[in-house]
């Protein structure tokens, strides 16, 4: 069974303690790529240029990456599927590739999106919502862009275009992260046509 690219989706932070050991004890291998957190949202008060905001809200997930860390998972800056569950600390890859547009409209979650498609791997989204939610009904799969605030405004197009099979659901419910890593079916959004 290939790894799989986990986004560990900043408004987790507090639910980083009871997710980190469900993390540890994969069975499958995870690359995880920490959003930015409470160290983004500082980044975005700042008021700062989006040439200088870029990259220091993709240090931002640098410094989540450390804290996701501190609860017993291993760190790399180094771009490879990774042999057991780490956590990709990216700032190191996105100055050497410099992949994408230097602006709000990219977040973490369209990082990590370029991670999976570097790497061929599928990628799951943990957010503290059900996933892609219109006229109040979660989307069961998603497979052309559509206006949503549940991703960052890139991120759709980006998915469909590289073709990186992607699963949004609720991190903040442990159950779910629980039963999704034993292979079990949980509620959320697929985004691309298979996974």
């Amino acid at each position: 069974m290939l790894p799989l690219v986990v986004k560990l989706g900043g408004s987790l932070y507090d639910s980083v303690p009871a997710l980190a050991p469900l993390l540890h004890l994969s069975v499958r291998h995870l690359l995880i790529v920490p959003g930015g957190g409470p160290f983004a949202d500082a980044v975005r008060m700042a008021g700062i240029d989006d040439e200088t905001g870029h990259w220091e809200a993709i240090a931002a997930m640098d410094q989540y990456g450390h804290y996701i860390a501190s609860y017993g998972l291993p760190v790399t800056e180094h771009l490879a599927i990774p042999m057991q569950t780490t956590i990709l600390l990216p700032s190191a890859s996105m100055r050497k590739h410099d992949p994408l547009p230097h602006s709000w409209d990219v977040t973490s979650d369209t990082i990590a999106a370029w991670i999976a498609a570097e790497l061929h791997l599928d990628l799951v989204l943990l957010k503290s919502i059900e996933g892609i939610v219109t006229k109040g009904i979660l989307q069961d799969q998603v497979t052309s862009a559509l206006d949503t605030d549940a991703v960052d405004p890139l991120f759709i197009p980006y998915v469909l275009e590289k073709r990186v099979n992607t699963f949004i659901f609720n991190g903040s419910r442990r159950d779910y992260l629980g039963r999704f890593l034993k292979g079990d079916p949980v509620p959320g959004t697929r985004i691309s046509t298979t996974f």
